[in-house]
């Protein structure tokens, strides 16, 4: 915006002083600057740009978001100080940062049906898992690495168990669940590429439930996985390759093999019981804590060495996703059959309140991801087709990202800047270069 314009038409000049917690180059000089009181975001950001590029030729424009006491700056700053009642006399300090969105869209990468899973844990590649049954190792935009053969039927969720084990050498330990109502666990070298992908089998099937997996979750120490099922039920399971009692050795494992079924098969070490209809989304974020959310409405925690519940929030809707972090890495996010995201935390008491609700989607909400590395950022998918990057010091999103055609089915962060996400379009994409602080 042209601020000399507003001035001229008799606007009220606000005074302020801009700071950052940004590194050089992004830091101003700490000057007072009248404002005109009718100046948003767009114009904050104008402005910190020309102070900066003064001097500066080769300067690029930077998007910068603002706070005024730790809130974010969504509407004018005369709107705010009004909505706040902070008064406009003396000088007002506004923090800048980087604005949270996506500057870089890559180039999609085609499935042959829709993608209905997709895990970014590991920075190194992207895990998906597809209705054509097949799980996929992606490298990059455009580059599959590995094929996971073996599933029946759709795979539902996938999840990286451990990125690599050092201490044997071994590849990356992946596991995988499907419609067909198994669990499969993989290895393979991450670093191996070839001009064709290599096709894998897993070296051990999960079987005791009795209907479509949904959710899987890897404990921590990539030791044991958790499922959730259509048969309401979690399983706890071992992924060391051979488990005494809990496995049947078909026969030996050749390394390099990919001929024949799956060498073994492994059985539920425990079961958590408890939900009343599908558990749709599983969680393990510490050693002995499990999450799960159900089409029962229930948000549950469970103890799982004893199988206790140690919560049980009631949400009063079908829940498709919940995740876990934000302040302390404990607050509760969940998406289900409405547009609204919830977010809870457990430490205060009547927590069947949700903390926060954000209602910008216009379908129901199938994924939700908290930023490892922000109490504040996590984002959120949607059957509408879009994608949005939330700060909890505002209540509407920091970006929308649109780049499916259809319902998103799965969405997750990779390398702590880029956004992946699949859906019904049959494609995974891969928005980068967003800047988390």
């Amino acid at each position: 915006m042209d601020t000399d314009e507003d001035v001229e038409g008799n606007t009220r000049l606000v005074y302020v002083r801009f700071v950052t917690k940004l590194d050089d180059p992004f830091k101003v000089p700490d000057t007072q600057l009248g404002l005109p009181s009718n100046i948003t975001r767009l114009g904050l950001s104008t402005v910190v740009n020309n102070v900066l590029q003064s001097g500066r030729d080769n300067w690029r424009h930077e998007p910068f978001d603002f706070l005024i006491n730790g809130e974010l700056v969504r509407m004018s700053l005369e709107e705010f100080l009004l909505a706040k009642g902070i008064s406009a006399e003396k000088v007002l300090e506004i923090e800048y940062i980087k604005a949270v969105a996506p500057r870089k869209q890559e180039e999609p990468s085609f499935h042959d049906d829709w993608v209905s899973a997709v895990d970014g844990s590991n920075p190194g590649f992207i895990l998906t898992g597809c209705y054509d049954a097949l799980g996929r190792v992606w490298k990059a935009a455009g580059l599959c690495t590995h094929i996971l053969e073996g599933h029946s039927d759709a795979v539902t969720s996938v999840s990286i168990v451990k990125p690599k084990d050092v201490e044997n050498d071994t590849g990356a330990l992946v596991a995988t669940a499907s419609k067909d109502k198994t669990l499969r666990l993989w290895m393979f070298d991450a670093e191996e590429s070839r001009g064709d992908p290599s096709k894998i089998r897993a070296y051990k099937t999960l079987r005791g439930h009795n209907a479509s997996v949904q959710s899987i979750a890897a404990q921590p120490s990539g030791d044991m996985v958790c499922s959730g099922s259509w048969d309401c039920r979690i399983n706890l399971w071992q992924t060391k390759e051979s488990d005494a009692g809990a496995s049947v050795s078909i026969k030996k494992r050749k390394k390099g093999s990919h001929d024949g079924e799956s060498q073994s098969e492994g059985e539920a070490v425990s079961t958590l019981v408890g939900h009343t209809q599908c558990v749709s989304s599983v969680v393990w974020p510490q050693h002995g804590t499990i999450y799960s959310a159900s089409w029962d409405h229930s948000i549950r925690r469970w103890d799982a060495e004893t199988g206790n519940e140690s919560l049980n929030t009631f949400c009063g809707k079908v829940i498709n996703c919940i995740d876990i972090g934000g302040e302390s890495s404990v607050l509760i996010a969940a998406g289900g059959s409405d547009p609204i995201l919830r977010i809870w935390d457990p430490r205060k008491p009547g927590t069947s309140a949700p903390i926060f609700q954000l209602s910008s989607h216009a379908s129901w909400i199938s994924a939700c991801k908290w930023h490892k590395e922000s109490w504040f950022h996590l984002l959120s998918a949607s059957y509408d087709g879009k994608i949005m990057l939330w700060d909890l010091r505002t209540a509407w999103p920091l970006a929308v990202i649109d780049s499916h055609k259809d319902k998103v089915l799965c969405a997750d962060w990779w390398k702590g800047d880029s956004v992946i996400s699949g859906g019904v379009d049959s494609k995974l994409c891969i928005s980068s270069e967003i800047s988390v602080k």
